[in-house]
């Protein structure tokens, strides 16, 4: 099934910021989740599944599918419907699983 009636995009209004997506500059409303701002902008998915490279895009818009993973600002496994958009961010879709450098637990010193 098609998303693309969906979703329709919305006027931006006049609080905007710059945000850059696989390095093209989108301007996107202020106020709203990443998620929100990349599908008004008619950006249809937001990562490639680890297993088949299926594409996800945004599904719950509350952070319970993880759907809708992405790197932002150069951190993986970002939900994007969780993180509120900022000006400058630099976003790109999450191809496959990301692997995350483990932080080791220094003792009391």
């Amino acid at each position: 099934m098609s998303a693309d009636r969906l979703f329709r995009p919305l006027a931006l209004g006049d609080h905007t910021v710059q945000i850059e997506f696989e390095g093209t500059p989108l301007t996107v409303p202020a106020d709203v989740s990443l998620a929100a701002a990349l599908l008004g902008c008619g950006i249809r998915h937001t990562r490639e599944s680890a297993i088949n490279a299926r594409p996800g895009a945004p599904y719950c818009m509350m952070g319970v599918c993880f759907e809708c993973l992405m790197e932002v600002d150069g951190q993986a496994n970002a939900q994007a419907c969780l993180v509120p958009v900022r000006a400058g961010m630099r976003v790109r879709r999450q191809h496959g699983a990301a692997c995350l450098a483990l932080r080791e637990e220094g003792g009391d010193e």
